[in-house]
């Protein structure tokens, strides 16, 4: 017997052994199968996951102001699997810069943390999505009507 008919009988009985056991386990059609495979080849790391609401803020000891410097308090940050508190710390002031402090939101029923940082114009919209909002042409920190592109 050679190499190739010995791989061509053990595949053959390979597909006889697999055609048994679909019989006898209640025909399972190659739509089904395909499905399940898809399944398992798509399953991957889970979306969605719920975050519980982070607990009360902490109550923090406000140091004293230093010079050129501002004060960023603590919060609650996710991370893995529990909250966990970031104390307070002391910001380098950025000339025309605001700082926006860490705020978890509720919103459809899941809670959400938007990250504090050094806003530009202090209107709350991240500065990387803050260029120009309306198409005009005129930066947001420039245009003193950044939402309305009709305007002459």
């Amino acid at each position: 017997m050679t190499h190739a008919t010995f791989l061509r009988n053990t595949f053959t009985a390979a597909a006889l052994a697999v055609t048994a056991l679909t019989a006898l386990t209640g025909a399972i059609t190659p739509a089904q199968a395909a499905t399940q495979a898809t399944v398992i080849v798509q399953s991957g790391p889970q979306q969605g996951i719920v975050i519980p609401a982070p607990p009360p803020p902490r109550r923090e000891a406000v140091p004293h102001a230093r010079k050129g410097q501002v004060w960023v308090p603590g919060y609650w940050d996710w991370r893995g699997h529990r909250h966990v508190w970031v104390a307070g710390h002391f910001e380098k002031v950025r000339p025309g810069y605001r700082y926006r402090t860490p705020q978890w939101e509720q919103r459809d029923g899941r809670w959400e943390l938007h990250r504090g940082g050094w806003d530009r114009d202090g209107d709350g919209i991240a500065n990387r999505n803050d260029r120009d909002r309306d198409g005009d042409g005129v930066p947001n920190r420039r245009d003193h009507q950044p939402d309305n592109p009709r305007r002459n």
